[in-house]
């Protein structure tokens, strides 16, 4: 079984920065392509980045792709999300996501086989 696990989030100012880590286990985590997706109070889950199983090629949300970066250290089983210049906009609870998937990267939530359990990102003005 396929295990997802963020950790990194908290409470920022306006202009701050945090990086989101997840955790996988249960599967080779370097067959998956991984992803992230955010969702506000009150409102749907929002693409916001995702990269291909060796981490080469990478798609942003247009929202953040001048702030944020997405990597991973597939030796540590480890997917990353830089967020730099964070806005209270970014606020939100954030999502870890996997798919065994293959030359493509979507933004769609129904894409993707597996979801951690979130962690929360305040960003305060």
């Amino acid at each position: 079984q396929v295990q997802l696990v963020e950790s990194g989030g908290g409470s920022v100012q306006a202009g701050g920065s945090l990086r989101l880590s997840c955790v996988v286990s249960g599967r080779t985590f370097s067959n998956y392509a991984m992803g992230w997706f955010r969702q506000a109070a009150g409102k749907e889950r929002e693409f916001v980045a995702t990269c291909t199983q060796g981490g080469s090629r990478t798609n942003y949300a247009d929202s953040v792709k001048d702030r944020f970066t997405i990597s991973r250290d597939n030796a540590k089983n480890t997917v990353y999300l830089q967020m730099n210049s964070l806005k209270p906009e970014d606020t939100a609870v954030y999502y870890c996501v996997a798919a065994q998937i293959v030359g493509i990267l979507p933004t769609t939530p129904r894409a993707y086989d597996y979801w951690g359990q979130g962690t929360a990102v305040t960003v305060s003005s």
